[in-house]
């Protein structure tokens, strides 16, 4: 398609080559965005043909802005090259461009084509960039002076004078400065525009910005004298009908409406003080700004988010500890202390409604112990609503507190975007995975999360992007974990743990009589009648094909028996046919068990062999010790996959019965003559802990 639109136009790909759009009476600077109405058929035409190659673009101002049909001679040969940014089609055919300036160029040639204006270009790179102290003192005085222009001039842009401070960048910094001083003339910002060296550029600025500061000065004073002659009423109703009339000029009667609109909303959704004045703030900046500008987009966004925030709403608490005892047992099989504590909290919250410092509940235990639908159960039963914020793999304290809106693309942190979704002030928050995050340069998340659990700062958590309090002190936040050591010890002591140690082997039975087979069956529409399983295999399924603390792995392999009986019933194609689940079809469809239960009772105490206890996530296990002695020169070799604590519990072992030997009847060249190989052999699994 792009090759046929080249023969279309008549014109070969060329190095640097690019179409040419003509300005009328404004020269784009490099870092700029400008909306731009296109009309002419030569710049409609340069336009699709970008579109249809490289966006790029060469803009160029016209030396005449009343030439209809520019020419080269009508044209500056030094211009931007540009990247189209975003092209809307309007109803009379002309075309609404958002550009971007990437560099200074200049035109080498004009090769024009049957269409439009092409030219090869050449890139003009910034020249005298090297620090040296006329450059700095010209950086500083520039500085200096468009400090004294912002104060000046209220359209100046405020987060302009931050980015001053905090870059070093000087060449990006004295375009942006250009593209901000209001009222250069053509002829001025062309003279800025064909300076690629840095230290005359911002010379010629710093001129333009004294002439500048000399007349917003005189007006400021012609202002004051106008001023004390004009009451206050008088001048608000002119200024706003002159606004009025300049809005409507310009064809931004449905911004202004829309603005009202949200003038109004502000007023009713309860904000504070604080972001109320901060929104009509930004308000007033939006009306004084082009609508496709970027500041502008920047600040709509601001005021989108604050106003789809709750500031006031809240759920309704409708504690009742039956409610939550029913809603508990509903849903969790076991768990008996966890429900304990939880029924605990709410009877405290219930009795004391102005308890201000209530817990941070903490669920902590292994992957499938049900920490997250506990959590959802509780926000079930206190009425509220419930987000979920996973915290694994956070590492940018700004994913908490969120981005400053100097950056492109910031956001609120997922705290204030938690609450949005929430749309009460008071929901429940679960913070998943607590003690998956990490630290690096861009920040500790985990300390971002102090500010966000302490009931003393969380009445005005300050998000970055919002940069005004905002209220997280009705929240009820529950945190879950799978291990505790991982947990920074300033964020541990805010939490209460409650532990969910897993289920037993009667509790997991329960559970899969009570919510995983229900579940599943209705799921991949079966029946009892169909898929038979008794209390025998799921046992069978318990102890020998899964070895968790949880039940994750046990609902796989009944979701697998489910598939493997639907296999069956249409291979059949009968009806009424149906799957008694037997120790057979396991063997048959899962293969042979993948753990062997050991007990105690079937083993012989022989010489070598000695049975030890080990901790595992899912509980006790019984471990086989073996040992053995070789000749050699006193050397003890562990085998087994042992962790650094159980290898030294076993030379702690050794050293002991070297410090017994006489009592034990051990002769003293053993040690010297012997070696000693200490083997666990259990599968070859790594294990570790405290050990005997």
């Amino acid at each position: 398609m792009v090759e046929e639109a080249k023969k279309k136009i008549g014109i070969q790909e060329r190095h640097n080559f690019l179409p040419l759009l003509p300005l009328k009476s404004i020269s784009m600077l490099p870092k700029s965005i400008i909306p731009i109405i296109v009309g002419r058929k030569i710049s409609i035409k340069a336009v699709e043909y970008a579109l249809k190659h490289t966006r790029l673009l060469f803009i160029s101002a016209q030396k005449d802005p009343n030439t209809e049909n520019p020419t080269k001679n009508d044209l500056f040969i030094h211009g931007t090259r540009s990247i189209i940014l975003q092209v809307i089609r309007m109803p009379n055919g002309a075309l609404k461009v958002l550009a971007e300036g990437i560099c200074r160029a200049q035109i080498k040639k004009f090769d024009e084509t049957d269409e439009f204006i092409g030219v090869i270009y050449q890139d003009l790179p910034t020249t005298s960039m090297e620090h040296s102290v006329e450059l700095e003192a010209t950086w500083r005085e520039l500085r200096t002076l468009y400090n004294t222009y912002a104060k000046l001039n209220e359209k100046a842009p405020e987060d302009l004078i931050t980015t001053i401070k905090s870059t070093r960048d000087i060449d990006y910094i004295t375009d942006t400065i250009a593209v901000h001083v209001n009222n250069l003339s053509l002829d001025d910002r062309q003279a800025i525009l064909e300076l690629p060296d840095l230290k005359k550029r911002m010379l010629k600025l710093c001129s333009l910005l004294k002439k500048e500061i000399e007349i917003l000065q005189a007006e400021q004073r012609i202002r004051g004298r106008i001023q004390t002659q004009v009451e206050k009423s008088q001048k608000e109703y002119y200024l706003t009908e002159q606004m009025k009339a300049i809005q409507k000029e310009l064809g931004r009667e449905d911004q202004l409406e829309e603005l009202e609109q949200i003038r109004q909303q502000i007023k009713t959704i309860g904000l504070s003080q604080e972001a109320y004045e901060k929104v009509e703030k930004e308000l007033r900046r939006v009306e004084q700004m082009p609508p496709l500008s970027s500041e502008a987009v920047v600040s709509r966004h601001y005021i989108d988010w604050v106003i789809s925030l709750p500031w006031q709403k809240k759920s309704k608490d409708t504690i009742s500890l039956i409610q939550a005892s029913r809603i508990l047992d509903k849903n969790h099989a076991g768990l008996k202390k966890a429900k304990e504590r939880i029924i605990e909290f709410l009877a405290a919250k219930k009795f004391s409604q102005q308890l201000q410092r209530s817990p941070i509940i903490c669920l902590v235990g292994p992957p499938g112990t049900g920490k997250t639908s506990l959590a959802k159960s509780i926000s079930e039963s206190v009425g509220r609503e419930f987000v979920r914020i996973s915290l694994g793999g956070i590492r940018d304290e700004a994913e908490i507190r969120g981005h400053r809106r100097t950056y492109i693309g910031a956001l609120p942190g997922k705290i204030i975007q938690a609450m949005k979704k929430a749309r009460t002030t008071n929901p429940v928050i679960l913070l998943d995975e607590i003690d998956k995050m990490s630290r690096d340069i861009h920040g500790d998340p985990a300390a971002a999360l102090l500010e966000v659990l302490d009931p003393e700062q969380n009445k005005a958590f300050i998000d970055h992007f919002l940069d005004v309090g905002y209220d997280l002190s009705q929240v009820m936040f529950i945190a879950t974990a799978n291990v505790l050591e991982h947990i920074p010890y300033p964020l541990f002591d805010r939490l209460e743990i409650i532990s969910l140690s897993g289920y037993t082997e009667e509790e997991k039975l329960a559970i899969s009589k009570k919510f995983l087979i229900p579940k599943n069956l209705k799921e991949y529409s079966l029946t009892r009648k169909k898929f038979r399983i008794t209390d025998i295999i799921l046992r069978i399924l318990i102890d020998d094909y899964t070895r968790e603390a949880g039940v994750r792995q046990l609902e796989r392999i009944i979701t697998k028996l489910m598939r493997k009986t639907i296999q069956i019933l249409l291979q059949n194609k009968n009806s009424k046919s149906s799957a008694n689940i037997t120790k057979e079809l396991l063997q048959k469809w899962l293969g042979h068990s993948s753990f062997k239960k050991t007990s105690l009772n079937k083993k012989k105490e022989r010489i070598g062999l000695a049975t030890g206890l080990a901790w595992t996530e899912v509980g006790g296990d019984v471990l086989e010790i073996e040992t053995i002695a070789l000749l050699g020169k006193g050397g003890l070799t562990l085998t087994g996959q042992l962790g650094e604590v159980m290898q030294e519990s076993a030379q702690a072992a050794l050293s002991y019965i070297r410090s017994r030997a006489e009592e034990l009847n051990l002769k003293n060249s053993f040690y010297s003559t012997k070696d000693l190989h200490l083997h666990i052999p259990e599968g070859a699994t790594p294990k570790d802990g405290p050990s005997a």
